[in-house]
């Protein structure tokens, strides 16, 4: 999507937390861009409708509630541009989906411009074949 001037989106993150260990800091697993309020609030169903068979019946029963219950409550408030947060605990992980309004801004090409010295620094690691 190209655009010459900023966009309203949404800025979406799945992060997890160890509850078990409080030196460790909570940890970002995915990130997401989308464009809509449906599109937002489809990528944490959508995760969640895929990881509630691997979750113990109490995370399981926290997911669902939010997919038949809090769905609708997450996207009224997307369509009010307010941030929404998901978490579901499994075990002694807290996995929370983020959502927040954003303005996405244009980027500059890079046709037909000279580019900084330093891009031309930039050599691609390659890796060697072993026998």
């Amino acid at each position: 999507m190209l655009k010459d001037e900023p966009w309203p989106g949404f800025w979406c993150e799945c992060w997890t937390e160890d509850l078990t260990n409080d030196a460790e800091q909570p940890t970002l697993r995915a990130s997401f861009d989308a464009y809509s309020a449906p599109q937002a609030d489809r990528w944490v169903a959508i995760t969640l409708r895929t990881i509630t068979p691997a979750l113990d019946p109490d995370a399981s029963d926290e997911a669902w509630h939010w997919l038949y219950f809090g769905r609708i409550k997450t996207r009224r408030a997307l369509l009010r541009f307010e941030p929404c947060s998901v978490s579901v605990t499994q075990a002694g992980t807290r996995i929370t989906w983020t959502i927040r309004p954003v303005l996405f801004l244009p980027l500059a090409h890079r046709q037909g411009i000279k580019l900084p010295a330093c891009a031309y620094d930039f050599k691609p690691h390659t890796t060697r074949a072993t026998d």
